[in-house]
This record gives structure tokens, sequence and C-alpha cells, in this order.
């Protein structure tokens, strides 16, 4: 699934070429693109119609589009393989168009989500009473993403000690810290050399402190390129693959020589993932004989 940094390069795109439009007309093509929306397509299209964009925000995964009068915002949550694309009036319909937003000025482009696995998805949602920011009450338990200029340090290291789970897991959960996925994990874990399976509860502050400059760093670095794309699913609204998957370090690259020492890299199965990581580099916690697992020895 696209992580923060697919995420944002599209939220970028929306912010150029849609925010301040207003949406003359919407077409559902695929009840299940707005299945999150509970009260149906045709009600979907009509709230949406006649509302002016506000400016596109995301929160970790998330992306939204406030509409500037009504106390709604347009959710969307591009799943395995949504696209949101701004494309010419004219141009042909995409395979798997699941909806099409036409708006009133005389630009000439329409936004259209496509989705060829339909596990992604639009829907209407109040916001949260007095956010600036029109943030979607569904997405309120989302945390902020390591990005966010309101992300805390520090309360995200007391929650890590707290959280007596292990880093990985403490990564992906969304509640904790968002827009961290399986591709990035592995990518700041391996610049860390932190193994996956380290405890949350052994973590200093400032390997915490040097684990989150690592998340940054990577995730600017994919920003910078487009994101990652391994194949056409991932795009932004122009329908460009982004090219960061040419400098992962360890993401899918079992067998191939660590960049930092050479040993050739391993993958082992995680959570009906894969976790992928130098067997050198980044040593698995030990555990104090006899004591439960997960705790290291001292």
């Amino acid at each position: 699934m696209p992580e923060l940094p697919e995420v944002e390069v599209v939220r970028r795109g929306l912010e150029a070429w849609v925010c301040g439009r207003t949406v003359d007309r919407v077409e559902v093509l695929h009840p299940r693109a707005v299945r999150r929306h509970p009260a149906g397509a045709a009600d979907f299209a009509a709230r949406l119609t006649g509302q002016r964009l506000g400016p596109a925000r995301r929160r970790g995964k998330y992306l939204w589009l406030p509409l500037e009068t009504a106390g709604l915002s347009v959710l969307a949550h591009l799943g395995m393989s949504g696209q949101l694309l701004v494309q010419p009036e004219d141009a042909p319909d995409e395979k798997h168009l699941r909806v099409r937003v036409r708006f009133t000025d005389d630009a000439g482009t329409e936004l259209r989500f496509v989705d060829q696995r339909t596990f992604g998805g639009l829907s209407l949602h109040d916001t949260v009473p007095g956010s600036d920011e029109g943030l979607p009450e569904v997405i309120a338990h989302i945390a902020r993403d390591p990005l966010d200029p309101a992300f805390d340090d520090a309360a995200f290291h007391t929650a890590l000690r707290r959280r007596r789970t292990t880093i990985k897991r403490a990564l992906l959960d969304q509640s904790l810290i968002s827009g961290v996925g399986n591709i990035y994990a592995d990518e700041a874990l391996w610049r860390s050399r932190l193994h996956y399976d380290r405890p949350t509860a052994a973590l200093t502050r400032p390997r915490t402190a040097e684990l989150l400059t690592h998340i940054r760093e990577v995730m600017n670095e994919a920003l910078a390129v487009g994101g990652t794309s391994f194949d056409s699913l991932y795009v932004n609204v122009n329908g460009e693959s982004g090219y960061f998957d040419r400098s992962l370090d360890a993401y899918g690259r079992e067998d191939e020589p660590c960049r930092r020492c050479g040993t050739p890299m391993r993958r082992r199965p995680w959570m009906n993932r894969s976790s992928y990581f130098c067997p050198r580099c980044q040593r698995p916690p030990r555990v104090r004989p006899g004591g439960p697992s997960g705790v290291p020895a001292q």
C-alpha cells in the first residue's frame, strides 16, 4: 500500500490542480468506490455537487479535501491500487475508472478516481469541530506523522517505552505514528541499525531520536523523487511513477549485499508481510535465558 511519501505526492498534485475549484457534476461509476459513504452513491454525488474544494490535506496515509462551506471533507483512501488523476475532460476513460468529478470552470480538466482492485474509495465526513484543517472525524484517532511540524518527538518516545511491543510493530501502529508502512520502516530500521524485533522498552531517548531522524530522512528523499513505485499502480495526479525504488537499501534486497558491510541481506516472514534486514548490522535482540520472550539481556 502507498505510504506517506506516495500519498504526499498525490496531495501536492491535488493542491496544484484541484484546490479552489467548484464541483459541477459527480459520476459514481462503481458503488464500491463510495462504500465508506453510508448514504450511498447518489447522496455522495448530490452533496458534493456545487461545493468549492479547499486546500488538500494529509495525515499519514489518508488525504482529504475540505469543502469550504459545508463542514464536510472528501476523504480519500487509495488502498492498494487507488489513483487520483487530473485528466483532460476529453481523455479516454481509464479501464478502472470509478468516480469522475467535473468542475464549473473552463480549465478543461477533471478529477478521476481510478482503482483496479477497488480496495480504496472516496467518502464524505463531518469534520472535527474547530479543526482548521477540516480533519474528518472518522480519522481523528490517527496519529500525526513524523513530517508534521506538530509531531511531538518526546511524547512519541514515552509512548514507545510504555507500549511494550517491538519496534517495527510500533512503527506500523497508525495510532502511535502515522504514514510509516512496511517499506519505509525497513529502510529507517536499516539506517538506524535496529532489528525489527527490538523491544521498544529498551530504546533510549537518543536511539528514538536517531530513528526519527532516519524516518524523516528516508521519507524526504523518497518525496524528492516522487515516492516508491514498484508497478504502474502508484502514480501522481499526472500518471507519473516515482523512482525511489532504485535507492532502497533494505526493502526487496534479499540476498543482495548490504550497502554498509557487504553481508547478504535477509528476508523473514513477518505479520503477513516480509521484513528485510542485514543480519550483521541489525543483530536480533538477545533474550535472557529462561526469561520471557522479547526481554533483552542486560
